[in-house]
């Protein structure tokens, strides 16, 4: 079959679609045939190399995709051959406290399908039936295999460890990518007001059809002190932090009193200075958030199967222009996810 690989960590070039061996079938695994995956800003630093994890090469990259269950491992129970299944790409051990406690995603052993194991971006990959969540017929593929990674995660940031509730203010950063357009639904959906950022005024206008209520510039305005005019002086109660060293101390001066930070990510940098004075004095919390549980998972999908939340698609490319996608990512171009299908389904 054909995979989306690399055999050494480096720039877009390393990547190739290239023939790789079929998948062997676990016991309890499903094998996908798989319609459409797409990308997260994760593929780019697993092809760029992070620092502690040391994939077997040649990895094969790739964590959201769905697709038609072909054959099932002989402990499989939930699914069958014809089942529309997407994947859902946190792996926990099953044995430590937390597992046992439901919530794999804290699991101390915590893998991702597509970083520490390897991806879905195939023809075909075999994935355990744990990491599966059925589709519902005339969901649309490049629907189903964009929305997983996203949308739970950005589930879980604000209604479980934010625990936003209706008519506070949020304030969500880089609102134009994947998981910034994914919270900015969800916060709506809460019920909550909506401050976006975004680099440009076209992708500003595609939060505001997310349900951005108020739209930032942050290449024409500082996001901290727009955030004070708007809210009388106030700030917000949440700010949805992913990119890190650069924008962390200005999320800090855009939170209320008791307001809270939470953060799944740092694109642009992992240790930004603590900023504790202002954390105890206007008695902030700063949250850490990854993936979900598969219960949250499922609560979320739900919604999106029955277009109630829409993972927006710039572009849907072969798998062959993996590289393209790449691009498409690292240069900041457009709005939403970048959707890669197997070029024999194109």
């Amino acid at each position: 079959m054909k995979a989306v690989q690399f055999t050494e960590h480096g720039d877009r070039n390393v990547i190739a679609y290239d023939d790789y061996p079929e998948p062997e079938v676990g016991r309890n695994e499903v094998l996908i045939d798989v319609k459409a995956g797409a990308l997260n800003h994760l593929d780019v630093w697993t092809r760029r190399g992070l620092p502690g994890i040391d994939p077997e090469m040649p990895h094969v990259p790739g964590s959201d995709a769905a697709g038609v269950v072909l054959e099932t491992g002989p402990d499989v129970t939930r699914f069958h051959e014809g089942d529309r299944v997407a994947v859902s790409a946190g792996v926990g051990c099953g044995r430590c406290e937390f597992c046992r406690d439901g919530d794999e995603s804290m699991c101390v052993r915590y893998r991702i399908i597509g970083e520490h194991l390897p991806g879905v971006h195939a023809e075909r990959a075999a994935v355990p039936e744990d990491n599966l969540i059925p589709v519902p017929e005339g969901v649309d593929w490049a629907v189903a295999g964009s929305a997983t990674l996203v949308f739970q995660t950005a589930w879980r940031m604000l209604v479980d460890r934010a625990d936003l509730e209706a008519g506070e203010a949020v304030l969500v950063l880089g609102a134009s990518g994947g998981v910034g357009h994914a919270a900015v639904q969800i916060a709506a959906h809460t019920g909550a007001e909506v401050f976006a950022t975004a680099s440009t005024d076209e992708k500003l206008q595609y939060a505001a059809d997310c349900g951005a209520d108020h739209l930032i510039n942050y290449e024409t305005q500082n996001f901290a002190a727009a955030i004070r005019e708007l809210t009388g002086k106030r700030g917000v109660d949440v700010v949805v932090d992913h990119i890190g060293e650069a924008t962390y101390d200005d999320s800090l001066k855009s939170l209320a009193k008791g307001g809270r930070l939470v953060t799944c990510g740092a694109t642009t940098g992992p240790n930004p200075p603590a900023g504790l004075n202002r954390i105890f004095w206007n008695q902030l919390s700063v949250i850490g958030s990854t993936m979900a549980t598969p219960g949250q998972a499922d609560d979320v999908l739900s919604l999106v199967w029955d277009g109630t939340f829409e993972p927006r698609i710039r572009e849907v490319l072969p798998m062959s222009r993996t590289a393209r996608a790449h691009e498409l990512l690292e240069n900041r171009e457009g709005f939403g996810k970048v959707v890669v299908k197997p070029d024999s389904e194109l």
